[in-house]
């Protein structure tokens, strides 16, 4: 389940970098800023993921919540990809997508993700 995140952040930090790269190279853009801001966001998702993705790996329980919401953020954005002919870019979004979602309700992944964050009793 970790890896699936981690893949996304991966993911979101390459679509970060590329859009990097056209605003430095000069693509024109109706707001300098508002494109900033953008670039701003999705390196802030990219590094969060990442987090999630690393207290998940370590079974901490409150990273399912933040993977969920995560995945159903990607669905908000792949399904409208998916139907307007984008087909392998909403493919790319709404499979790791609907992946996670299962793995974060199976069984074994509730087990493993039930560590609170405080620090083991002394007795």
């Amino acid at each position: 389940m970790a890896v699936v995140v981690a893949a996304e952040a991966t993911a979101l930090l390459a679509a970060a970098a590329w859009y990097a790269f056209e605003l430095v190279s000069g693509s024109p853009v109706l707001s300098f800023w508002g494109a900033v801001f953008t670039l701003g966001l999705l390196l802030a998702f990219s590094a969060w993921l990442y987090a999630v993705g690393h207290f998940l790996y370590r079974g901490f329980r409150w990273t399912r919540a933040a993977a969920l919401v995560a995945q159903l953020f990607v669905l908000t954005i792949g399904f409208p990809t998916l139907t307007s002919g984008l087909v392998l870019a909403g493919l790319a979004m709404v499979v790791p997508a609907v992946t996670a979602l299962v793995l974060l309700f199976h069984g074994s992944v509730i087990a493993y993700a039930s560590r609170t964050g405080g620090a083991p009793p002394a007795l």
